[in-house]
């Protein structure tokens, strides 16, 4: 007897439990390079690496091109971690509090409406950005990774929110684990080269094109965060 396939959408889905398992079965490649690209648009979306740029200029701007590099770098390294420490501990603080996980998809799936609103209409707000008093202390600060660069603007509420909520699905798959933190590095690095090439990206962009893009991105948001909340409503209401 072979052990029963786990649910849908979880990486270990794809694998074959037939006693051929194997060969690769039809699609199996095409469903992993489609999950795997709807988690990297995901992050790419909550992130929003683009956006960062004015920010990140604007806190930099005045110093020199080695201090631009050293908050860059520390920046995207105190948010790994972030994410890292998030990763691990978050699904276990979930079962804690005693929230299920079709609880927490609703929950988070409003939570991503929310910033997808936001987006939309290029608002800011605590949830993808650092609030006015917050961008007024961080003028005067001369270390900007971590607070606000690392914290709330990359590994924010939002982003934060989007790992759990991926994770969760996966029901604890180390394999899984692994996959979405390096989707989660991959957009970290994106990230990071942005943040480097900076003084090129607002000469291009501009603080207008950062809004126009984000806009789009926004539309693409609120998608998937009505699709969380009805695939979490679904499963409450079966269950």
């Amino acid at each position: 007897m072979y052990p029963r396939p786990p649910a849908e959408g979880s990486f270990d889905s794809f694998i074959d439990y037939s006693p051929d398992r194997g060969k690769p079965g039809p699609g199996v490649l095409h469903r992993m390079i489609e999950q795997l690209l709807k988690i990297f648009v995901l992050f790419f979306v909550v992130i929003e690496p683009l956006s960062l740029v004015p920010m990140f200029g604007a806190l930099t701007r005045g110093g020199e091109q080695g201090y631009r590099r050293r908050m860059a770098f520390k920046s995207i390294a105190v948010s790994a971690a972030i994410f890292v420490i998030f990763a691990i501990a978050g699904e276990w603080l979930l079962r804690a509090l005693g929230v299920s996980v079709n609880a927490f998809k609703i929950a988070g799936g409003l939570l991503l409406f929310l910033l997808a609103v936001d987006m939309v209409f290029a608002r800011q707000s605590g949830l993808r950005s650092a609030t006015v008093r917050e961008q007024d202390e961080a003028r005067y600060r001369e270390d900007v990774s971590v607070f606000p660069m690392a914290f709330p603007l990359i590994a924010g509420p939002g982003a934060l929110a989007t790992l759990l909520l991926v994770l969760v699905e996966q029901e604890g798959d180390p394999l899984m684990l692994a996959i979405v933190l390096g989707v989660v590095f991959a957009v970290l690095a994106l990230t990071l080269v942005l943040l480097l090439m900076t003084p090129l990206v607002m000469r291009v962009m501009g603080t207008t094109g950062a809004n126009v893009t984000s806009r789009l991105l926004g539309v693409v948001l609120s998608a998937l965060a009505v699709q969380y909340v009805v695939d979490g409503i679904q499963a409450v209401m079966v269950a």
